[in-house]
């Protein structure tokens, strides 16, 4: 190879060093900043300049934005930035509750949380009553389950699992995270006592309330 061959490439090389980490670190902040929803490694290597080690730069922002009022946390793939955990109270004005999830809601939410990928005839195995169709139908609308893949087994059924958004909702960067039985008690998502076994009440309530039994007026 010619000594001008060589040099060709050694300005080429040149054109598309990687900035300093510095500034990665500051085009990280930016685009997380800007975003709306958790931004993924692939996404953030796609808009920053060839060479960059948006990994890399994420642990260093991460780092800094350690004890301050917003931290970068991990949602499942990827990355957002949060209000601290210790200051979401401050936030408490600015949410507007006008309902709650039902029981049943509730218990399809969590089952599916803690049983995923689960389908359909097993959240009613593990409940003991069937479920609505406008159960499922709704937690898919508000984006805090999806389908996952069918079962290889007769009639291939389709799966539920939890979304990103579930768990950005909640504050978790995966499912094993999510708290015990003990815990979800004392923060008053489960009742103590457990579910009733399949009886004309329940069912009938399921099937009734439809696309309104997801919450509770």
């Amino acid at each position: 190879m010619s000594d001008e061959t060589e040099t060709d490439i050694e300005q080429e090389e040149s054109l598309f060093e990687a900035p300093p980490m510095g500034e990665q670190e500051r085009m990280v902040e930016a685009v997380l900043f800007a975003s709306a929803e958790p931004v993924t490694i692939a996404e953030l290597s796609a808009r920053m300049p060839h060479g960059s080690d948006p990994s890399e730069a994420l642990v260093h922002l991460r780092k800094r934005y350690e004890g301050r009022g917003v931290n970068v946390v991990r949602v499942g793939d990827a990355y957002a930035i949060r209000t601290a955990p210790d200051l979401g109270y401050l936030m408490h004005k600015e949410t507007v509750e006008s309902r709650k999830l039902s029981r049943a809601a509730i218990e399809t939410l969590a089952i599916i949380a803690y049983h995923q990928p689960v389908t359909r005839a097993e959240i009613e195995e593990i409940r003991g009553v069937s479920v609505s169709r406008g159960t499922v139908d709704q937690l898919i609308e508000m984006e805090w389950i999806r389908f996952g893949r069918r079962r290889m087994s007769p009639g291939r059924p389709v799966t539920f699992v939890v979304t990103s958004e579930f768990l950005d909702h909640f504050g978790l960067e995966s499912a094993r995270d999510l708290p015990g039985l003990k815990e979800l008690r004392a923060a008053g998502l489960l009742e103590s006592r457990p579910s009733p076994s399949l009886g004309e009440d329940e069912e009938g309530d399921d099937e009734d309330e439809g696309q309104s039994e997801l919450f509770e007026e």
